[in-house]
């Protein structure tokens, strides 16, 4: 979707920052007309300003934010990668919400497609999707990434989706509560890989439980931790499902719990994938994006008893969407829908878990992910 506004907002000046933004990622290539990674303000009524190109970048599909200093961490998702080519480029914040770029660094391995900061804002993680390969980057005083800490190349595949599985395919990377563990969906083998993580260092290696294997066929995606670290989920992209995952923190280990749907039966065998998965701030909500059937899962989570179950699903006012992001008082969430080329903001019940849209679409093409920055 060409829009000739995006033409025009990408040169106007942003107000200084002052309260909530969101970062948004997207596609640059084909017929997309977005440019790199454009800065949305948002108002506490959950309403969205014209967005700003914050930053240039072929294919910045997923961003990630410094935990605690005016940091920016984007992929450069391209179908080819090698030793000089570019994955991952680190950016400061500017007080205008502009993005000034510190340095960019190769991920090993081909389509950089998703990155994660350690929660003690020492190290980045990136997941290589069709290298099916992860890696661990130091983060320098200054921000700028230092050299690869680690490389790991994974093997094998489930080959239970023949199409979709015939190698692996690192989907995403996410840490524990103090950085000390990655976790590492892998599409193609059906799998968590469990790493061991030296955040000073930027190095891992597998733990002592090395992988956790998922239904087979399901495609485990993305990866969300509940804030009290004892669970997890991880949506399965290829059959529309979400596991929950128990964690056990001393023992360093995962457990397979329920698995769900994230899309009524009678939609089933429609052509829909899963796309992004997230706990609401408080614990209480999990949110599953559709992709084909355009709309959000919702879930409520018995913590205490380690159980969650379907609240239904809400459109999610345009096609194919993707990333979204929950803002850190769990009043909104964000999401950004790639075909139909809009971003929609919408309240999150707090009692209810419900989603009701709050404002216009936003015109961003190609959108794949939100992030928020609270200065």
């Amino acid at each position: 979707m060409k829009t000739i506004t995006l033409l025009l907002i990408s040169i106007m000046p942003l107000q200084a920052l002052a309260q909530t933004t969101a970062y948004v990622g997207t596609y640059t290539q084909g017929d997309s007309s977005s440019e790199g990674i454009y800065v949305v303000p948002m108002d506490k009524a959950g309403g969205l300003g014209t967005p700003v190109l914050a930053a240039s970048l072929e294919n910045p599909s997923f961003v990630a934010i410094h935990p605690q200093r005016p940091l920016l961490y984007a992929v450069s998702e391209i179908g080819s990668g090698g030793p000089e080519s570019i994955g991952i480029a680190a950016f400061s914040i500017g007080p205008d919400g502009k993005l000034t770029k510190l340095n960019e660094r190769s991920t090993g391995g081909a389509a950089a497609c998703h990155v994660t900061v350690d929660p003690s804002g020492r190290c980045v993680g990136v997941a290589n999707y069709t290298g099916g390969s992860c890696v661990l980057f130091p983060i320098l005083e200054d921000g700028s990434l230092g050299e690869v800490g680690s490389f790991l190349q994974h093997n094998g595949h489930s080959g239970e989706n023949a199409r979709r599985q015939e190698a692996p395919h690192a989907h995403s990377i996410n840490f524990n509560q103090d950085g000390t563990q990655a976790f590492v969906a892998d599409l193609g083998k059906d799998q968590i890989l469990l790493y061991d993580v030296d955040p000073a260092s930027g190095t891992m290696k597998p733990s002592q439980q090395a992988f956790l294997q998922l239904p087979p066929g399901g495609g485990p995606r993305h990866f969300c931790f509940h804030p009290d670290f004892e669970i997890a989920f991880s949506n399965l992209e290829l059959t529309s499902q979400v596991a929950l995952l128990h964690y056990d923190r001393e023992q360093r280990t995962l457990k397979l719990g329920q698995v769900l749907d994230t899309i009524p039966e009678s939609a089933k065998g429609q052509g829909n994938s899963t796309a992004e998965c997230l706990v609401h701030p408080a614990g209480k909500f999990l949110y599953v994006s559709n992709r084909g059937h355009n709309s959000l899962a919702m879930f409520s989570i018995n913590a205490a008893e380690k159980t969650f179950q379907s609240l239904g699903n809400t459109p999610s006012e345009g096609e194919i969407p993707r990333g979204f992001g929950i803002t850190a008082d769990g009043r909104w969430l964000v999401v950004g829908n790639q075909k139909t080329g809009n971003v929609v903001s919408m309240s999150i019940d707090q009692q209810t878990g419900k989603l009701t849209p709050a404002g216009r679409k936003l015109p961003i093409d190609a959108a794949v992910n939100v992030r928020f920055y609270l200065p």
